[in-house]
């Protein structure tokens, strides 16, 4: 066991993204979990049916305990919720700015449901993505922080180089809600601008795919990856979890974080 990892992230009482996820990710790439819980959801493969929140200082309770005995060798946040939590998460790991840190911006549940209150967007912005490691948004999830539209892959690399400009020192975006039989990833850092390109996998279980890719990058960087090898193997994970998926629930189902990961990898580009 190697990499201790702290998630600060919402519980899904489905198993398969939040928390859960989380746990199941860092465990299966040889990491050790430790937890910091935002909320509680009540939900399934069809939905959120409930959240309830946890008072921010008992957030912070959570950190504090982790960090002062466990340590931590990265952090990952997922739902947030609020602008306080979101306060408290940046307090809390402002004396760690050399661990790595991976900030899913967690605002949309895959049914739809909100999941960050209008208020903590410009919170996320100001003070919390300026000192991640690594921010990992969807499309809509950059559309809302961009306040624009992203319909391509050429509006997608100018998001993400706009997100980096921002205050993000690297962003991954994913490509997933845009059509088509080939999904793209795109990687900025100060460095460079490269894309990530694979065959799309048509299923309906993708539930806790970003909370699992954002947890198997940053289990990868508490055990001294790289961030993009980091990146790189988390899409394999991601993607043998995917296809492994056990085919649970009416819904968008969860995947199977038990896999092997992959030896063979996707096509990418450096731009």
């Amino acid at each position: 066991m190697r990499g201790r990892v702290l998630s600060i992230a919402g519980s899904d009482s489905g198993g398969g993204a939040g928390i859960q996820a989380d746990i199941k990710t860092i465990t299966v790439l040889g990491g050790f979990a430790t937890t910091a819980i935002t909320a509680v959801t009540a939900q399934n493969t069809l939905g959120v049916f409930g959240v309830l929140d946890i008072p921010a200082e008992f957030l912070r309770s959570q950190i504090r305990c982790v960090l002062e005995d466990i340590g931590t060798d990265a952090f990952k946040t997922g739902m947030l919720g609020h602008a306080d939590n979101i306060a408290v998460v940046a307090e809390e790991i402002s004396g760690y700015r050399k661990v790595p840190f991976v900030l899913d911006p967690v605002m949309v549940a895959k049914g739809g449901a909100l999941l960050l209150k209008p208020d903590a967007i410009a919170a996320l912005s100001e003070i919390l993505i300026p000192v991640s490691t690594l921010l990992t948004p969807n499309l809509p999830e950059a559309e809302a922080l961009l306040g624009s539209r992203i319909s391509g892959e050429d509006e997608m690399i100018a998001a993400a180089k706009a997100l980096h400009q921002n205050g993000a020192p690297a962003v991954l975006l994913k490509g997933g809600h845009l059509p088509g039989s080939r999904l793209t990833d795109v990687l900025v850092t100060c460095d460079s601008v490269e894309t990530f390109t694979a065959e799309r996998i048509e299923t309906r279980h993708t539930h806790g795919t970003g909370c699992t890719l954002s947890g198997a990058i940053a289990t990868l960087l508490a055990q001294g990856r790289p961030l993009r090898d980091a990146v790189m193997e988390a899409r394999l994970y991601l993607r043998a979890a995917i296809v492994a998926a056990p085919g649970f629930g009416a819904g968008a189902g969860p995947l199977n974080h038990t896999v092997t990961m992959p030896s063979d990898g996707p096509e990418q580009q450096t731009l």
